[in-house]
């Protein structure tokens, strides 16, 4: 199959298991269901993802792909890392307020077998969160931070970016931030962050 109309089929797939999955929930979708609301084989979703749980984990790391790509890209670069981290707190913010995530998230919430809550955390925070710390201790070489323990220092990060924002919408009580909430909040992060963890200055 050519890779464009893979691509096609693959973003149909996606769309119709963020339908299913919204009405059903994760334990009421099935991947013959996905099948059939995209228009699609059985076959190819078992060709192409696995099982259930491999369609969902794709899932997750496309939502996850752009934040991670960012990261990639600029850890090659020779960026110090509060700039990494000004770029990137805008983007991370959205992923995890958006749509597709708040949709992952309560339907997570709702799994009792708990296997679509361990495909979010695998797929999406466990591959995000060591470039986090790569960018953290970045900071700290360069004398921009200090800190004892990067994962300390990441969790820091992420909840003076996010607080209760995420929860918040996947309860229904926020609407989605717009891109200069989401500027503005990544402004303020990073400078509790140099407040709270910035080197001292030398007497």
């Amino acid at each position: 199959m050519r890779e464009e109309k893979r691509s096609r089929r693959q973003k149909q797939i996606e769309e119709a298991a963020y339908k299913l999955l919204e009405v059903k929930g994760y334990s009421g979708t099935s991947m013959l269901g996905i099948a059939k609301e995209a228009r699609a084989s059985n076959e190819t979703l078992y060709n192409w993802y696995g099982d259930k749980q491999g369609l969902f984990q794709a899932l997750v790391a496309r939502n996850a792909e752009e934040v991670k790509r960012h990261l990639e890209a600029e850890l090659e670069t020779d960026h110090d890392a509060l700039s990494i981290l000004g770029t990137l707190g805008p983007k991370l913010l959205r992923l995890l307020t958006g749509d597709r995530a708040v949709a992952l998230n309560r339907a997570a919430a709702a799994d009792r077998t708990g296997e679509l809550g361990a495909t979010l955390s695998k797929a999406g925070r466990e591959a995000v969160f060591p470039l986090l710390e790569q960018v953290l201790l970045r900071a700290r070489h360069d004398g921009q931070l200090a800190f004892e323990h990067a994962g300390e220092a990441v969790g820091l990060y992420l909840d003076l970016l996010i607080g209760d924002q995420q929860i918040r919408r996947v309860i229904g009580r926020l609407p989605s931030p717009s891109e200069v909430v989401c500027e503005e909040r990544s402004e303020r992060a990073l400078g509790y962050l140099r407040q709270l963890l910035g080197q001292p200055d030398p007497c």
